[in-house]
Protein backbone atom coordinates (compact mmCIF):
# COMPACT_ATOMS: atom_id res chain seq x y z
CA UNK A 1 0.00 0.00 0.00
CA UNK A 2 0.80 3.61 -0.76
CA UNK A 3 2.37 5.74 2.01
CA UNK A 4 1.03 9.52 2.68
CA UNK A 5 3.92 10.17 0.15
CA UNK A 6 3.73 8.56 -2.58
CA UNK A 7 0.01 8.87 -2.38
CA UNK A 8 0.86 12.60 -2.48
CA UNK A 9 2.81 12.11 -5.46
CA UNK A 10 0.00 10.69 -7.37
CA UNK A 11 -2.11 13.61 -6.97
CA UNK A 12 0.46 15.31 -8.47
CA UNK A 13 2.81 17.23 -5.80
CA UNK A 14 6.11 16.67 -4.75
CA UNK A 15 7.01 16.67 -0.52
CA UNK A 16 10.91 17.47 -0.20
CA UNK A 17 12.55 17.97 2.79
CA UNK A 18 13.44 21.76 4.16
CA UNK A 19 16.60 20.07 5.70
CA UNK A 20 20.51 18.99 5.43
CA UNK A 21 22.98 17.74 7.40
CA UNK A 22 25.99 15.48 6.87
CA UNK A 23 24.93 13.09 9.69
CA UNK A 24 21.56 12.06 7.46
CA UNK A 25 23.52 11.95 4.25
CA UNK A 26 26.23 9.15 6.06
CA UNK A 27 23.91 7.70 7.87
CA UNK A 28 21.67 6.23 4.77
CA UNK A 29 18.83 7.96 6.72
CA UNK A 30 18.21 10.77 3.67
CA UNK A 31 18.47 7.27 1.00
CA UNK A 32 15.60 6.06 3.34
CA UNK A 33 13.75 8.77 3.00
CA UNK A 34 13.63 8.82 -0.90
CA UNK A 35 12.60 5.31 -1.02
CA UNK A 36 9.89 6.08 0.83
CA UNK A 37 9.07 9.04 -1.75
CA UNK A 38 10.32 12.28 -0.65
CA UNK A 39 11.54 14.11 -3.91
CA UNK A 40 13.70 16.91 -3.49
CA UNK A 41 15.81 18.88 -1.08
CA UNK A 42 15.89 22.50 0.77
CA UNK A 43 18.49 24.60 2.65
CA UNK A 44 19.09 27.70 3.85
CA UNK A 45 21.56 29.23 6.32
CA UNK A 46 19.76 28.36 9.43
CA UNK A 47 19.84 25.24 8.45
CA UNK A 48 23.56 25.07 7.90
CA UNK A 49 24.13 27.13 10.77
CA UNK A 50 22.28 24.35 12.98
CA UNK A 51 23.88 21.34 11.17
CA UNK A 52 27.51 22.87 11.48
CA UNK A 53 27.41 24.59 14.64
CA UNK A 54 25.53 21.38 16.71
CA UNK A 55 27.25 18.10 15.69
CA UNK A 56 31.32 17.11 15.50
CA UNK A 57 30.65 15.16 12.21
CA UNK A 58 32.23 18.71 10.65
CA UNK A 59 34.97 18.72 12.72
CA UNK A 60 37.16 16.44 10.71
CA UNK A 61 36.96 17.98 7.48
CA UNK A 62 37.23 21.53 9.03
CA UNK A 63 40.62 20.83 10.67
CA UNK A 64 42.12 19.96 7.53
CA UNK A 65 40.48 22.94 5.49
CA UNK A 66 42.43 25.24 8.85
CA UNK A 67 45.26 23.81 8.44
CA UNK A 68 45.61 24.63 4.76
CA UNK A 69 44.95 28.50 5.55
CA UNK A 70 41.56 28.51 4.38
CA UNK A 71 39.68 31.67 5.75
CA UNK A 72 36.34 31.12 7.41
CA UNK A 73 33.90 31.46 4.19
CA UNK A 74 35.99 29.23 2.11
CA UNK A 75 35.65 26.45 5.13
CA UNK A 76 31.87 27.40 4.90
CA UNK A 77 32.01 26.99 1.29
CA UNK A 78 33.57 23.78 1.32
CA UNK A 79 31.52 22.18 4.21
CA UNK A 80 27.87 23.30 2.28
CA UNK A 81 28.88 22.85 -1.11
CA UNK A 82 30.24 19.04 -0.05
CA UNK A 83 26.84 18.01 1.71
CA UNK A 84 24.69 19.68 -1.09
CA UNK A 85 26.70 17.66 -4.46
CA UNK A 86 26.46 14.54 -1.98
CA UNK A 87 22.53 15.18 -1.72
CA UNK A 88 22.16 16.08 -4.87
CA UNK A 89 23.88 12.56 -6.12
CA UNK A 90 21.47 10.81 -3.91
CA UNK A 91 18.75 12.35 -5.52
CA UNK A 92 20.28 12.13 -9.23
CA UNK A 93 17.52 8.83 -9.63
CA UNK A 94 15.40 10.97 -8.47
CA UNK A 95 15.69 13.63 -11.47
CA UNK A 96 16.43 11.06 -14.02
CA UNK A 97 13.06 8.95 -12.92
CA UNK A 98 11.08 12.10 -13.33
CA UNK A 99 12.30 13.27 -16.19
CA UNK A 100 13.88 16.42 -14.20
CA UNK A 101 10.95 17.70 -12.82
CA UNK A 102 12.13 16.48 -8.61
CA UNK A 103 15.30 15.34 -7.49
CA UNK A 104 16.34 18.75 -6.73
CA UNK A 105 19.12 20.31 -3.71
CA UNK A 106 18.17 23.88 -3.40
CA UNK A 107 21.75 26.21 -1.91
CA UNK A 108 21.01 29.52 -1.14
CA UNK A 109 23.14 32.41 -2.86
CA UNK A 110 24.48 34.63 0.12
CA UNK A 111 22.06 36.25 1.89
CA UNK A 112 24.27 39.55 2.17
CA UNK A 113 23.54 39.87 -1.58
CA UNK A 114 19.73 40.44 -1.71
CA UNK A 115 19.67 43.60 -3.18
CA UNK A 116 22.72 43.42 -4.86
CA UNK A 117 21.80 41.88 -8.16
CA UNK A 118 24.91 41.96 -10.04
CA UNK A 119 27.07 40.16 -7.12
CA UNK A 120 23.85 37.97 -6.96
CA UNK A 121 24.56 36.97 -10.55
CA UNK A 122 28.48 36.33 -10.33
CA UNK A 123 28.17 34.57 -7.03
CA UNK A 124 25.18 32.38 -9.13
CA UNK A 125 27.08 31.54 -11.67
CA UNK A 126 30.61 30.76 -9.11
CA UNK A 127 28.19 28.26 -7.20
CA UNK A 128 26.53 26.75 -9.89
CA UNK A 129 30.03 25.97 -11.98
CA UNK A 130 31.63 25.12 -8.60
CA UNK A 131 28.79 22.63 -7.19
CA UNK A 132 28.59 20.94 -11.07
CA UNK A 133 25.59 18.87 -10.63
CA UNK A 134 22.70 19.29 -13.17
CA UNK A 135 19.80 18.74 -10.17
CA UNK A 136 21.15 21.98 -8.17
CA UNK A 137 18.53 24.99 -7.54
CA UNK A 138 20.09 27.96 -6.40
CA UNK A 139 18.55 30.12 -4.09
CA UNK A 140 17.24 33.65 -4.85
CA UNK A 141 15.22 35.93 -2.97
CA UNK A 142 12.52 37.72 -4.16
CA UNK A 143 13.49 41.20 -3.82
CA UNK A 144 13.34 43.89 -6.50
CA UNK A 145 17.24 43.23 -7.04
CA UNK A 146 16.34 39.42 -6.90
CA UNK A 147 13.87 39.63 -9.61
CA UNK A 148 16.46 40.57 -12.28
CA UNK A 149 19.11 37.82 -11.00
CA UNK A 150 16.70 35.33 -11.41
CA UNK A 151 15.65 36.32 -14.84
CA UNK A 152 19.34 36.51 -15.78
CA UNK A 153 20.66 33.18 -14.04
CA UNK A 154 17.53 31.67 -15.88
CA UNK A 155 18.91 32.75 -19.45
CA UNK A 156 22.10 31.35 -18.70
CA UNK A 157 20.26 28.03 -18.09
CA UNK A 158 20.21 27.71 -14.69
CA UNK A 159 17.66 26.15 -11.99
CA UNK A 160 16.34 28.38 -9.55
CA UNK A 161 14.59 28.42 -6.14
CA UNK A 162 13.23 31.99 -6.01
CA UNK A 163 12.38 32.03 -2.06
CA UNK A 164 10.81 34.54 0.27
CA UNK A 165 7.58 34.97 -1.49
CA UNK A 166 5.05 36.16 1.05
CA UNK A 167 2.13 38.29 -1.49
CA UNK A 168 0.57 37.95 -4.62
CA UNK A 169 2.78 40.94 -5.98
CA UNK A 170 5.66 39.25 -5.31
CA UNK A 171 4.91 35.85 -7.07
CA UNK A 172 3.14 37.37 -10.27
CA UNK A 173 7.26 39.19 -10.37
CA UNK A 174 8.79 36.06 -10.00
CA UNK A 175 6.95 34.24 -12.81
CA UNK A 176 7.16 36.80 -15.25
CA UNK A 177 11.27 36.57 -13.95
CA UNK A 178 11.31 33.17 -14.93
CA UNK A 179 9.24 33.65 -18.18
CA UNK A 180 10.95 36.44 -19.29
CA UNK A 181 14.22 34.62 -18.66
CA UNK A 182 13.30 30.91 -19.91
CA UNK A 183 12.05 33.24 -23.40
CA UNK A 184 16.10 34.57 -23.97
CA UNK A 185 17.78 31.82 -23.10
CA UNK A 186 15.45 30.05 -25.54
CA UNK A 187 16.04 32.75 -28.04
CA UNK A 188 20.12 32.35 -27.11
CA UNK A 189 19.70 28.39 -28.36
CA UNK A 190 19.46 27.29 -24.83
CA UNK A 191 17.64 24.17 -24.18
CA UNK A 192 14.50 24.61 -21.79
CA UNK A 193 13.57 21.33 -21.18
CA UNK A 194 16.55 21.34 -18.89
CA UNK A 195 15.66 24.40 -16.77
CA UNK A 196 13.79 23.97 -13.83
CA UNK A 197 12.46 26.67 -11.48
CA UNK A 198 10.04 26.64 -8.21
CA UNK A 199 8.39 29.83 -6.73
CA UNK A 200 8.60 29.30 -3.01
CA UNK A 201 5.69 30.83 -1.33
CA UNK A 202 5.97 30.83 2.35
CA UNK A 203 3.28 30.04 4.84
CA UNK A 204 3.10 30.01 8.04
CA UNK A 205 4.83 32.88 9.10
CA UNK A 206 2.02 35.18 7.69
CA UNK A 207 -0.38 33.36 10.36
CA UNK A 208 2.08 33.98 13.30
CA UNK A 209 2.24 38.46 12.68
CA UNK A 210 -1.86 37.86 11.62
CA UNK A 211 -2.30 35.95 14.56
CA UNK A 212 -0.61 38.19 17.23
CA UNK A 213 -2.50 41.15 15.75
CA UNK A 214 -5.69 39.88 15.93
CA UNK A 215 -4.69 38.51 19.40
CA UNK A 216 -3.96 42.43 20.53
CA UNK A 217 -7.56 42.95 18.62
CA UNK A 218 -8.73 40.94 21.05
CA UNK A 219 -7.22 41.47 24.55
CA UNK A 220 -8.49 45.71 23.64
CA UNK A 221 -12.19 44.99 22.60
CA UNK A 222 -14.71 45.07 25.35
CA UNK A 223 -17.68 43.30 23.00
CA UNK A 224 -18.36 39.43 23.16
CA UNK A 225 -19.65 39.59 20.07
CA UNK A 226 -16.36 40.96 18.30
CA UNK A 227 -14.41 39.36 20.21
CA UNK A 228 -15.84 35.76 18.84
CA UNK A 229 -15.68 37.54 15.26
CA UNK A 230 -12.09 38.21 15.70
CA UNK A 231 -11.09 34.86 16.77
CA UNK A 232 -12.77 33.11 13.85
CA UNK A 233 -10.32 34.91 11.63
CA UNK A 234 -7.19 32.94 13.53
CA UNK A 235 -5.17 30.42 11.74
CA UNK A 236 -6.74 31.47 8.36
CA UNK A 237 -4.47 34.66 6.36
CA UNK A 238 -1.61 32.14 5.52
CA UNK A 239 -3.89 29.24 3.44
CA UNK A 240 -6.03 32.18 2.16
CA UNK A 241 -3.19 34.03 0.74
CA UNK A 242 -1.47 31.05 -0.51
CA UNK A 243 -4.77 30.04 -2.28
CA UNK A 244 -5.34 33.55 -4.01
CA UNK A 245 -1.48 32.48 -4.98
CA UNK A 246 -1.85 29.30 -6.68
CA UNK A 247 -5.29 30.34 -8.41
CA UNK A 248 -3.32 32.78 -10.10
CA UNK A 249 -0.27 30.13 -10.61
CA UNK A 250 -3.32 28.39 -12.67
CA UNK A 251 -3.94 31.33 -14.54
CA UNK A 252 -0.82 32.06 -15.28
CA UNK A 253 0.69 28.34 -16.81
CA UNK A 254 -2.81 28.19 -18.61
CA UNK A 255 -2.36 31.00 -20.60
CA UNK A 256 -1.38 30.81 -24.82
CA UNK A 257 1.68 32.81 -23.95
CA UNK A 258 2.80 30.30 -21.59
CA UNK A 259 1.28 27.14 -23.72
CA UNK A 260 3.13 28.10 -26.45
CA UNK A 261 6.77 28.02 -24.46
CA UNK A 262 5.67 24.95 -23.42
CA UNK A 263 5.07 23.76 -27.03
CA UNK A 264 9.17 24.58 -26.97
CA UNK A 265 9.79 22.56 -24.16
CA UNK A 266 9.46 25.28 -21.50
CA UNK A 267 9.15 23.68 -17.66
CA UNK A 268 6.12 24.89 -15.56
CA UNK A 269 7.71 26.91 -12.77
CA UNK A 270 5.85 25.18 -9.85
CA UNK A 271 4.66 27.12 -7.04
CA UNK A 272 6.84 25.69 -3.41
CA UNK A 273 5.02 25.93 -0.28
CA UNK A 274 7.41 26.49 2.41
CA UNK A 275 7.75 27.66 6.09
CA UNK A 276 4.99 25.04 6.48
CA UNK A 277 5.45 23.55 10.20
CA UNK A 278 3.28 24.45 12.24
CA UNK A 279 4.19 27.27 14.86
CA UNK A 280 0.93 27.18 17.10
CA UNK A 281 0.81 24.63 18.87
CA UNK A 282 -3.25 24.60 19.10
CA UNK A 283 -3.52 23.81 15.17
CA UNK A 284 -3.06 20.93 13.72
CA UNK A 285 0.62 19.76 13.61
CA UNK A 286 0.08 19.40 9.59
CA UNK A 287 -2.38 21.90 8.97
CA UNK A 288 -0.58 23.62 6.50
CA UNK A 289 0.51 20.56 4.44
CA UNK A 290 -2.92 18.94 4.01
CA UNK A 291 -4.26 22.35 3.35
CA UNK A 292 -1.85 22.99 1.13
CA UNK A 293 -2.38 20.00 -1.58
CA UNK A 294 -2.57 21.27 -4.81
CA UNK A 295 -1.82 19.86 -8.43
CA UNK A 296 1.74 20.66 -9.99
CA UNK A 297 3.18 22.03 -6.39
CA UNK A 298 6.17 20.80 -4.40
CA UNK A 299 5.83 21.17 -0.14
CA UNK A 300 9.17 21.59 1.64
CA UNK A 301 8.36 20.40 5.04
CA UNK A 302 11.17 19.78 8.01
CA UNK A 303 11.52 16.49 9.45
CA UNK A 304 8.66 16.24 12.21
CA UNK A 305 6.29 17.34 10.02
CA UNK A 306 7.53 15.02 7.30
CA UNK A 307 7.43 12.35 10.03
CA UNK A 308 3.65 13.70 11.50
CA UNK A 309 2.49 13.14 8.16
CA UNK A 310 3.94 10.13 7.09
CA UNK A 311 2.26 8.74 10.47
CA UNK A 312 -0.87 10.13 10.21
CA UNK A 313 -1.42 12.55 6.76
CA UNK A 314 -3.94 11.51 4.29
CA UNK A 315 -3.90 12.98 0.74
CA UNK A 316 -6.67 14.86 -0.36
CA UNK A 317 -6.82 17.81 -2.88
CA UNK A 318 -7.55 21.08 -1.13
CA UNK A 319 -6.26 24.26 -3.74
CA UNK A 320 -8.90 24.91 -6.69
CA UNK A 321 -9.69 27.66 -8.39
CA UNK A 322 -12.11 28.89 -6.54
CA UNK A 323 -10.38 31.72 -4.09
CA UNK A 324 -13.82 33.46 -3.18
CA UNK A 325 -13.73 31.68 0.36
CA UNK A 326 -10.26 33.01 0.49
CA UNK A 327 -10.34 36.69 -0.57
CA UNK A 328 -13.28 36.79 1.84
CA UNK A 329 -11.36 36.14 4.75
CA UNK A 330 -8.39 38.29 3.42
CA UNK A 331 -11.16 41.15 2.67
CA UNK A 332 -12.22 40.64 6.45
CA UNK A 333 -9.25 40.90 7.82
CA UNK A 334 -8.65 44.35 5.62
CA UNK A 335 -11.83 45.22 7.53
CA UNK A 336 -10.03 44.53 11.05
CA UNK A 337 -7.60 46.89 9.86
CA UNK A 338 -5.19 44.36 9.07
CA UNK A 339 -3.73 44.24 5.24
CA UNK A 340 -1.93 40.87 4.32
CA UNK A 341 0.02 42.62 2.02
CA UNK A 342 1.43 45.04 4.22
CA UNK A 343 2.00 42.09 6.48
CA UNK A 344 3.71 40.18 3.50
CA UNK A 345 5.79 43.23 2.61
CA UNK A 346 7.51 43.34 6.42
CA UNK A 347 7.49 39.26 6.53
CA UNK A 348 10.16 39.98 3.41
CA UNK A 349 12.11 42.14 5.11
CA UNK A 350 12.36 40.31 8.23
CA UNK A 351 13.55 37.09 6.25
CA UNK A 352 16.18 38.83 4.60
CA UNK A 353 17.53 40.01 7.94
CA UNK A 354 16.79 36.67 9.72
CA UNK A 355 19.03 34.90 6.57
CA UNK A 356 21.51 37.57 6.84
CA UNK A 357 21.83 37.08 10.32
CA UNK A 358 21.89 33.26 10.69
CA UNK A 359 24.60 33.56 7.85
CA UNK A 360 26.69 35.53 9.86
CA UNK A 361 26.18 33.08 13.04
CA UNK A 362 27.27 30.82 10.75
CA UNK A 363 30.43 32.16 9.93
CA UNK A 364 31.17 32.78 13.41
CA UNK A 365 30.52 29.35 14.47
CA UNK A 366 32.63 27.85 12.26
CA UNK A 367 35.43 30.42 12.76
CA UNK A 368 35.32 29.73 16.74
CA UNK A 369 35.22 25.68 16.21
CA UNK A 370 38.00 25.89 13.22
CA UNK A 371 39.89 28.21 16.28
CA UNK A 372 39.56 25.63 19.10
CA UNK A 373 40.57 22.70 16.76
CA UNK A 374 43.45 24.13 15.42
CA UNK A 375 44.52 24.21 19.25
Amino acid sequence: MANALQQLNSLGQSIWLDNINRAMIESGKLKELIVQGLLGMTSNPTIFDKAISSSSEYDEKMIELAKEGKSTFEIYDELTIKDVQDATDLFRPVYEKTKRSDGYVSLEINPKLAYNTKETIEEGKRLWKKVNRANLMLKVPSTNEGFEAVQELIALGMNINVTLIFSLEQYINTFKAYRNGIKRFMEGGGDVSKVHSVASVFVSRVDTVVDSMLDEMIAKSGNQQEKEKIESLKGKAAVANSAIIYARYLEFISSSDFKDLQKKGANIQRVLWGSTSTKNPAYNDIKYVTELIGKSTVNTVPDETLSAFLDHGKAKEALTMDVSGSQKIINELKGTGIDVNDVCRQLLENGVIAFEKSFDSLLDHIENKANKLRV
